[in-house]
């Protein structure tokens, strides 16, 4: 059987990131979120207005969705699939790390918990499938606004809550923070949630490079972090090698 063709799974990737937008997009950021090359999202872009599927605001330069394609609506992965298909490298995850495991997705602004493991010891745990949690204060949330322009810039604009000291509630120093999970591929937070806590994920992508969720380890600072205060190596490894296998199992060809 012959495999997907590249160009296509990248068109219905961007149709699906101008879909799940709260307002147009520009070309950069339709780049950035799915880690394509400018001239490349250019081109598809250019393709997508020629037929009539992407209309350009003649004012701003952005682009939003055709009227024959608003009918697509604004959701792209069913949250019972992205489930159905993490579970098999959550639970690894959780017994590699030590650590309690969590996977999440957008919605309405929150980050749902759709797959949570427990820390594997005898402490007593609460189970959190189905919590809403702070997207700007979590290390799923980070990474998912990361590669979402749209639910970026409404956090943004609410002023966000501090939850403690080091919970990042500038849009100065939240668009830093995006901008360096992009470039590495994954994020964290130290006691930006809880104090004492810290957290580290990865993007999960589905076809076309589409990021639909994230997956993330939570821990105690001391065992999470090394003695200088960042996230351990191996556990950014263990992470973002999960992310890397539900990405394959959704359709994903890159990351």
């Amino acid at each position: 059987m012959p495999g997907q063709v590249q160009s296509i799974a990248r068109a219905a990737a961007i149709l699906r990131l101008l879909a799940s937008s709260s307002g147009r997009l520009g070309i950069g950021e339709i780049a950035r979120s799915l880690n394509l090359p400018k001239g490349t999202a250019h081109g598809i872009i250019r393709t997508l207005q020629d037929v009539g599927f992407v209309e350009q605001d003649k004012t701003s330069g952005k682009y939003q969705l055709g009227a024959t394609l608003l009918h697509l609506g604004t959701s792209y992965l069913d949250v019972n699939e992205l489930r159905s298909r993490s579970i098999n490298w959550a639970d690894p995850l959780a017994a590699r790390s030590g650590e309690a495991v969590r996977i999440g997705t957008l919605l309405d602004g929150k980050v749902l918990v759709v797959h949570h493991v427990f820390r594997p010891d005898d402490t007593l745990q609460t189970l959190d499938v189905g919590s809403l949690l702070p997207p700007h204060a979590t290390a799923l949330g980070k990474v998912l606004l990361a590669y979402d322009v749209g639910a970026a810039n409404a956090v943004m604009q609410r002023e966000p809550e501090p939850y403690t000291r080091r919970t990042l509630v500038t849009a100065r120093a939240l668009t830093r923070a995006l901008s360096e999970i992009r470039d590495n591929g994954w994020g964290a937070e130290i006691g930006e949630m809880t104090p004492g806590e810290a957290g580290i994920a990865a993007p999960i992508r589905g076809y076309g490079g589409l990021v639909v969720g994230a997956i993330g380890l939570s821990g105690p600072v001391d065992r999470t972090c090394d003695g200088s205060g960042n996230p351990r190596p191996a556990l950014v490894t263990y992470v973002r090698d999960a992310a890397r296998a539900v990405s394959r199992d959704l359709g994903a060809t890159r990351w």
